[in-house]
């Protein structure tokens, strides 16, 4: 695997490493999700500790084991109701006010982008 090489305050430089490192490609990714700025030792540390408590997964015996898709599928019915529209009924109107859509839903801009484009951390204070 591509490895991030932190050094205390920064970023460093990538190379091949074992479990519990992140691709400089990756962790800027996360960071844009995550809305965290990964820059700082506190934000790295933390993405550390995630990486290295996921990992452990990679080594639970799940030999015999069949997947799940629900850990409620040992109930016969997951009580889900009809869908029933009593009012309105206005979808395509709705729609018609949307700068963006697909299929019939609203496209919301990104909330984590500043308006030069840029990644807005979070401060966690």
């Amino acid at each position: 695997r591509l490895a991030h090489t932190v050094h205390r305050g920064g970023r460093a430089g990538t190379g091949r490493a074992g479990p519990g490192k992140v691709s400089v490609e990756v962790l800027e990714h996360l960071e844009h999700l995550a809305l965290v700025d990964f820059r700082d030792s506190e934000g790295v540390e933390r993405l550390q500790k995630a990486i290295q408590f996921a990992d452990q997964l990679h080594e639970v015996n799940t030999d015999g084991v069949e997947p799940m898709d629900s850990v409620l599928e040992d109930r016969w019915c997951l009580y889900l109701r009809e869908d029933d529209v009593t009012e309105g009924n206005c979808t395509k109107e709705l729609l018609e006010n949307a700068r963006e859509t697909v299929e019939e839903y609203f496209v919301a801009p990104p909330v984590n982008l500043l308006s030069g484009g840029e990644s807005k951390p979070l401060s966690h204070s």
